[in-house]
């Protein structure tokens, strides 16, 4: 995006609904969310302001007000407070549901609301911290593997998982490159938040080297698998043969992947592990970049 600042409609969309179920777990239509046009509209630096309308699945309508905090701030609770005071006086007569969601590598030590002198105000809090990424990771699912990005990530490297978040997306919607490039958008958004901008690049120049779909090698692997196939469905039947050579074809472009995947965290692999990777199905060479996260050699991707 030429401006970070500023963020589509779209991504806000996304965005705001991936943080409600996958985070917040508010019974939500997603259908009906509504962007709202409001100032706070915007994606900044180190904080993501999220303004949206939605009905809940009574079809009762609500507003929903996110932010997002890397950081400890005394005055949150007294910021929270005037965005309230903001959104219900641009949108009177509408229920206002506030979340504040932390991503902050140092304990969480800010308050979920103020009190005094007669008044109480509360919104909800989350901790990220508490959150393990694998639980977003093994939803496998675009929104969730977005998401994961706000996660804490344990002992594991973040290059690894951000690279596993990279490749998964690409396996997931490699074909519709329109939503490719949207999730790869909030990556880049929701990644300013956690300061991983440096594994984000990594990753983008790893996607970059690994497209296979726009690579000469990628080509002549799919036309060698095709001829294969079709060579064989002279002999077998030709819709069997090609729906086989593309198969291989898209075998090989993964193994490709996952052999510069486990290059590029443990170093350069024995021949046999390639041979191996090269040999595999889809199914088992899928269950094996799965396994790249959290395996500490080569060997426990294979075991």
């Amino acid at each position: 995006m030429a401006d970070k600042d500023i963020v589509s409609k779209e991504t806000i969309r996304r965005l705001a609904v991936d943080l409600a179920t996958y985070l917040l777990e508010l019974p939500i239509d997603p259908h009906s969310l509504e962007v709202l046009p409001t100032e706070h509209q915007r994606v900044e630096d180190r904080r993501a302001d999220l303004v949206v309308k939605l009905r809940d699945r009574t079809g009762e309508p609500f507003i929903l007000h996110i932010e997002i905090q890397n950081s400890n701030d005394d005055a949150m609770p007294i910021r929270m407070l005037r965005y309230m005071t903001d959104i219900l006086l641009a949108h009177p007569g509408l229920p206002l549901q506030q979340y504040l969601i932390y991503i902050g590598p140092e304990p969480l030590t800010m308050p979920d609301g103020i009190e005094g002198p007669g008044f109480r105000y509360r919104y909800g809090l989350r901790d990220m911290r508490s959150v393990d990424c694998r639980y977003l990771l093994e939803k496998d699912t675009p929104d969730a593997l977005v998401l994961a990005i706000l996660c804490d990530f344990g002992d594991r490297e973040p290059q690894v998982v951000v690279n596993h978040i990279y490749t998964r997306l690409k396996a997931l919607l490699g074909d519709d490159l329109k939503r490719f490039r949207e999730y790869i958008a909030m990556l880049h958004i929701l990644s300013d938040n956690r300061d991983l901008q440096a594994e984000i690049e990594e990753a983008d120049k790893m996607l970059t080297q690994v497209d296979l779909e726009r690579m000469p090698f990628y080509e002549a692997i799919m036309e060698r698998g095709v001829r294969q196939g079709m060579e064989r469905g002279m002999e077998r039947g030709m819709e069997r043969g090609m729906e086989r050579g593309m198969e291989r074809g898209r075998e090989e472009g993964e193994a490709a992947l996952l052999i510069r995947l486990l290059n590029r965290r443990f170093g350069p692999l024995e021949p046999e592990i390639e041979r191996k990777i090269r040999e595999a199905s889809l199914e088992t060479l899928a269950l094996w970049g799965d396994r790249v996260l959290d395996a500490q050699t080569p060997e426990e991707v294979f075991s």
